[in-house]
This record gives C-alpha cells, sequence and structure tokens, in this order.
C-alpha cells in the first residue's frame, strides 16, 4: 500500500508539489521528493529558486501558494528533484522599510539559513567565474556517511588538553608536506603530530562557511587586499566550509569533515568548534544582504527603535539569540553538529551576547544559555564561554552557568602573564588560578576554568615575550586595531634579536608558561604554533592575514626542537598525574590521612609562602595521596616558581622516609637537562634545598 502523502496536488510546469511540512525547518527528503520550509513572519511572499549546478541562470522560479504557507512558515515539497545536480534559494516579497526593521528586496536570491551544504566559495580564494551577484547557493548533500561504531567521545572534561586550531592555517604552509594543503583532508594526514605533542582535543576556529573574500582593508605593505581568514563572519550555521574541503569543488566536504572527526576519535582526540553565534557576515547598515537580512531582519537582528542595529559584537550586527525563533535555530544547529557531526563540545565566541535580551540589556536567566545547558542532545557536550563582549560585559565566574558551561578564564591569562613578566602583588591571585580559581568557579569544579595563556586573539606565546607593544599596521587600521593591554614583555628588545642573552631568556620564559600552565588545576588550552615558538611579528590580531604570520611552519619543528621537546613533556607529565587533574577544587586539609593537605603553600622557608606585595616568589606541594579528590593514589609534586630576577634557594617540605624527590623540570638549565622524559626524572643529591635559578620554574617529583 503507497503512502498517500507521496503524490502531487500541485503543479507548476513540469514540476510536481504538495503542501509541505513545517518541521523541521531546511531542505529535508522526504518519500519522493525534498520538503522546503522555511521561517518569515514579515514577508508577503515567498518563491523558491532552483538552480542546475554552476548555471548562472535559475532553472526555475516556483512560488509558494498561499496554501503552502502554516503560520509563520512556507512549506513546499518537490518531487523527481535531482538533488546531486540541484542548488537552491528564495526570494522573499514584503516591506522595505529600514528605520523599520525590513529589507525585504524580491531582486536577492537569499540563502537558506537551515542549508545542510553551499557552494560558491568551493575553493578558498577563488572568485566564481560566472557573474553572479549572489554566489552562496545551497545544496542538498545525501546523508549516507557511514560511521560505523563512531560516537563522541564524552571523556572526562579534567583529562582534556585542548589545541587550539586554524583549519587552513595548520597545513597551508609549504613545509607542511601534505596532498591538499589547507583541508580538512591535510589535517587527518598530521593526527600523528597532534598523538606526538600529547594533546587529545582539539579546538577548530570556525569551519561554518563565510566568505574570505569579504574584507575591505588592504595591506598597506604588499597593497593586497586582506582576507576574512579567522572565519568569525558566518554566512550559514549548518554547512562546513566548502573551502576547507579537497573535495569542496564536488560538493564533498560534508563527507571530507566527517571523515576527520571519525579519525580524530579514533586515536581519542575530541573535536570541539568554536562558534559565533552573536554576529554574522552580513555586517551592519553598509552590509550586504545575504541570508538573514533579506528573510526576516527584525527576527533575526537586535535593532534599535530607529531600524539601525545593535552592534555588541564589535561587527556590525548582533543576532537576537534570545528570541524563540532564533534561539531554536541556534538549538537545531547545535543539535545538529552533535548528531550528524559526533561533535564533542563547543566554544562560544562573545558568549555574553547570549544572555542580552532584544534590546542588548543583560538577562538574569537568559533561555538560550539555560536551554543549551539542560537539552538532552546536549547532555554530554561540553559547553565553553568566552565570558565578555565587544560591548564591555565581562563574565569571567559570573556567567549563566547552570552547573554545565566552562569559561575561557581570562582572568587566568592576565595574572600569569604579570607573573611571569615579574609584576608585584600578583602571588596571592596566582595561587587562586594555579588552584582552577575557586575564588571565581566555587561549587562549579576546576573544569569550569579553561586555563590559557595564548589564543588566536592576541599576542603569541613567543611574541608575548619579544614585544611590549602590537605592531599590527600590515592589518590596514593604522594600528588601531587590537588590544592594547596585552601584558607582555619583550625582556630588553623589542621583536626579533641576535642577542644570544635575550634569546636565551625568551626561551625560558616561554618553558615558564607551559610549565606552569600544565601543573594548574583546570583544563589546559594551548594555541596552535606556540610549541614552535611561532610569531605573528607582534600582531596581535590577524584575523585578515592569509600568509605566513598565520601558517604553521613546520621546518620550526626542526629549530624549535628544544621548545617542542619542553611542550612535549610537559603536555606528557599531566597526563601521567592525576594529582594534577582533580575535578573538584582542593579543600587545603588532609581528608585521607597522609599526613599532608591536599595542597600547600611554600616559600623560600617550606611551609611559609610569602603573600607580601613585593613576593615574586612561590612554591606549592601537592599530596598524592589525594589524586583525583583522593579517588586515586599518586605521586608528590612540588613547584617553585621564582619570577625574581635574582635566584633564590628553596628549601624542600620533607617526604616520608621511603619518597625522594626528583627533578622533573628545571627551566634555568641548558637543554637537555631543562626536562625529562616523565617517569626517569633525576633523583637530587640534596633532599633538604634546591636553588631556583632568575625567572625560573622546578617542578619535582617525590617518588
Amino acid at each position: 500500500m503507497k503512502r498517500i502523502d507521496i503524490y502531487p496536488t500541485h503543479r507548476h510546469g513540469p514540476f510536481l508539489l504538495r503542501a509541505g511540512k513545517p518541521y523541521p525547518l531546511g531542505a529535508t527528503f522526504v518519500p519522493g521528493g525534498v520538503n522546503f520550509a522555511i521561517f518569515s513572519r514579515y514577508a508577503t511572499v515567498c518563491t523558491l529558486v532552483l538552480f542546475e549546478r554552476e548555471a548562472e541562470q535559475p532553472l526555475v522560479e516556483i512560488p509558494f501558494p498561499q496554501e503552502f504557507r502554516i503560520g509563520h512558515v512556507f512549506a513546499m515539497t518537490v518531487f523527481d528533484l535531482d538533488y546531486e545536480n540541484i542548488e537552491y534559494g528564495y526570494r522573499f516579497a514584503g516591506p522595505y522599510r529600514p528605520h523599520e526593521g525590513h529589507h525585504f528586496d524580491q531582486q536577492v536570491i537569499l540563502l537558506d539559513p537551515y542549508a545542510r551544504a553551499v557552494n560558491g566559495r568551493s575553493v578558498w580564494g577563488v572568485r566564481s567565474v560566472k557573474p553572479d551577484p549572489f554566489p552562496h547557493r545551497a545544496l542538498l548533500p545525501y546523508d549516507d556517511f557511514d560511521w560505523v561504531h563512531d560516537r563522541p567521545l564524552e571523556g572526562p572534561a579534567e583529562d582534556l588538553v585542548i589545541y587550539e586550531m586554524h583549519v587552513r592555517g595548520f597545513t597551508r604552509h609549504p613545509s607542511s608536506g601534505v596532498k591538499y594543503p589547507g583541508t580538512f583532508a591535510a589535517l587527518r594526514e598530521k593526527i600523528p603530530y597532534l598523538l606526538d605533542l600529547g594533546v587529545n582535543c582539539v579546538e577548530l576556529m570556525p569551519i561554518f562557511e563565510f566568505d574570505e573574500l569579504e574584507n575591505q582593508f588592504i595591506n598597506p605593505f604588499t597593497n593586497e587586499p586582506l582576507m576574512q581568514y579567522w572565519g568569525y563572519d558566518s554566512l550559514n550555521f549548518f554547512s562546513p566550509k566548502a573551502g576547507y574541503a579537497a573535495t569542496g569543488k564536488y560538493g564533498m566536504q560534508v563527507d571530507e569533515f566527517k571523515a576527520l572527526v571519525k579519525e580524530l576519535h579514533k586515536h581519542g582526540i575530541e573535536v570541539f568548534l568554536d562558534v559565533a553565534f552573536n554576529h554574522t557576515g552580513e555586517g551592519g547598515e553598509d552590509g550586504r544582504t545575504v541570508s538573514f537580512r533579506g528573510i526576516d531582519n527584525k527576527t533575526y537582528y537586535m535593532l534599535r527603535p530607529d531600524g539601525s542595529y545593535q552592534n555588541f559584537s564589535g561587527c556590525g550586527n548582533t543576532m537576537n539569540c534570545n528570541n524563540p525563533v532564533v534561539r531554536n535555530m541556534v538549538m537545531d544547529c547545535l543539535r545538529y553538529w552533535v548528531a550528524e557531526y559526533h561533535i564533542d563540545g563547543f566554544r562560544f565566541d562573545l558568549a555574553s551576547i547570549l544572555g542580552r535580551d532584544s534590546s542588548g540589556h543583560p538577562l538574569s536567566n537568559p533561555p538560550l544559555l539555560e536551554a543549551m545547558a539542560h537539552d538532552p542532545v546536549l547532555g554530554k557536550t561540553k559547553l565553553i564561554a568566552e565570558a565578555w563582549d565587544a560591548a564591555g560585559l565581562y563574565q569571567v565566574g559570573s556567567f549563566p552557568a547552570y552547573g554545565r558551561w566552562g569559561e575561557w578564564n581570562g582572568k587566568y591569562r592576565d595574572c600569569l602573564r604579570r607573573f611571569l613578566r615579574g609584576d608585584a602583588g600578583q602571588v596571592g591571585e596566582m595561587a587562586q588560578r594555579l588552584q582552577g580559581s575557586p575564588d571565581l568557579y566555587a561549587g562549579r569544579g576546576t573544569t569550569a576554568s579553561i586555563n590559557f595563556i595564548t589564543a588566536h586573539d592576541g599576542f603569541t606565546l613567543a611574541d608575548l615575550f619579544s614585544y611590549n607593544e602590537k605592531h599590527n599596521l600590515a592589518n590596514g587600521e593604522e594600528n588601531r586595531d587590537g588590544q592594547n593591554d596585552n601584558y607582555s614583555w619583550n625582556c630588553g628588545w623589542e621583536g626579533e634579536t641576535n642577542n644570544p642573552e635575550i634569546n636565551a631568556l625568551r626561551q625560558r620564559m616561554m618553558k615558564n608558561a607551559i610549565a606552569i600552565l600544565m601543573v594548574s588545576q583546570g583544563i589546559p588550552m594551548i594555541l596552535m604554533g606556540d610549541e614552535v615558538g611561532h610569531t605573528k611579528k607582534g600582531n596581535n590580531n590577524t584575523y585578515g592575514h592569509d600568509n605566513e604570520l598565520n601558517w604553521f611552519d613546520w621546518s620550526r619543528l626542526e629549530s624549535q626542537a628544544e621548545l617542542y621537546r619542553f611542550f612535549r613533556y610537559s603536555i606528557r607529565f599531566r597526563r601521567a598525574h592525576p594529582v594534577l587533574r582533580n575535578r573538584s577544587h582542593f579543600r587545603n586539609q588532609d581528608y585521607v590521612g597522609s599526613g599532608y593537605a591536599d595542597i600547600s603553600w611554600h616559600g623560600v622557608k617550606a611551609w611559609e609562602a610569602d603573600w607580601s606585595y613585593h613576593s615574586r616568589t612561590l612554591a606549592f606541594l601537592l599530596d598524592g595521596k589525594h589524586g583525583r579528590n583522593g579517588q586515586e593514589a599518586d605521586d608528590s609534586i612540588y613547584v617553585a616558581m621564582n619570577m625574581h630576577w635574582e635566584s633564590h634557594m628553596f628549601e624542600l617540605p620533607r617526604l616520608p622516609a621511603h619518597l625522594k624527590w626528583r627533578v622533573f623540570a628545571n627551566t634555568s638549565m641548558p637543554a637537555p637537562n631543562d626536562i625529562h622524559p616523565p617517569g626517569q626524572e633525576v633523583m637530587l643529591a640534596s633532599q633538604r634545598q634546591i636553588l631556583v635559578g632568575a625567572r625560573s620554574v622546578m617542578i619535582l617529583v617525590g617518588r
């Protein structure tokens, strides 16, 4: 017996039609055809525009009959489509009254917000050869990918070591040696490198479809146009970027990205996506209309009473995320990536915007953030907030977490940078940051704190100790863009130098940074390229550069082998010691009967930390019997940090008689004695005291 709903009821030329289903939104395969459903509250007429692949002119334009509209959703099934060779878009008619928030223009062909794949920028940086003012067309990808037994890994958050990376930048450099540089396929080739480094989570900078050619600025040194390289200006939230796929020109970007996720999971590496729902690539009043603005501008964006755009993102517009329609789209998107792509977690760019109402005021109980925290499909997905926005709403430690959210801990970054460069008055706060910031995240545990020193936005680790000031002239904005407060220190010379003493100090400072990061409670995140001392020449806002400022130079694995070795061993040390990966905060007491508190504080004298304003020395002891909050016994670990410009002798706390202190790392020593393979630490000659060099860190293991 055949289904009744596969029979058409209407005809448009040779195309057979039927009233569609209003949910799910987007283009969905149904028996005999494709169901097209799209929302617009204020439009009067909607027309489906079908193209043959790469054709300049539409194959057909099919207006939705009024009886095909249910509420504010236009829904229609089109039968017998050759879906592999079809692209589609929409035209909308309605009022054009910008002062009231309406931007309808029936001349513009619009991209479906729920499109699962997009054509038009299928090869990175190449404009379409056809004279098409509407290049972003939706595709109809068929889901037949074989995941076999793959699923999101759902590993304990406290065990993560996150590697923030840019898909294209990781393999675009000529030294990468991959077959298809700058693609998902190329990243698959580099999985052995990630395993060697020791990270178990990659956080991919935006991979949603965006237009890399949409940048108005020119590099004044080369006169070349800059690009939207970082990708934070999404045009569609459901589509992997075709230009990041070797197979994008064949419309196979969906399968290529799924194959990458599957292979990363096979090797125990979780996949996080950096997502920017706070704004879109359509820009502000002077921006172009690609999708949301022409479909229902007043619903999708935060507007002022005069119809102009609120700009809490710093990018021209702000998505109206707590409008129920937009909120549902965001939730549908996240569920889609988790269910269909097996994504393990999300980092939300300028996440404080997601807690603002339609007028921009912060909400005490933001419905979108609450929905994410309690959604069944996202129940085991890691959620990370960049807990501030471009308009000054800073919520580090106060972000509405609902027991689920972690935060990029900007206070960890700033305090550690200031401590490393020797600022006074940092020791007390450093003690909080090293413990996973219990002053910020009491009751939420250590995994609420994503600890980082550097990220894509700002100086690299090498530049942090090479520049006192930003050097952003190449961005074409006369050095006005980018942060001014970097808490950096050039070690006595601005920029690159051949001075061996300065270069040795910079190398030591980078080692100090990664050593402290890896012994801090919380979840550590490192920036792609820091492990080989990548420099952006002092540019702290390289969003527009598709060049060596952002590309990983693989030849540096040889020239910076000493630094890379230090990174590798530091990461392995963290992963080898459960006492470094507690889920709950320390109690500062002995609750297992070992004779030692879970954490104790020390200075140049054992058991006597110097908390004074002018102190630049601090040490702490982690009792191994309190590993995993007392659930997993471990070695004891002692960390001595001396950020003073003079050496200091540190008295060691005594261990039980059968244990001895051994040196894992000493950043004041030249390689190879700066660090030892975990498990092969060298026993100290004196068990009573150690000399900690100027501006250096020592890490001991009691075993």
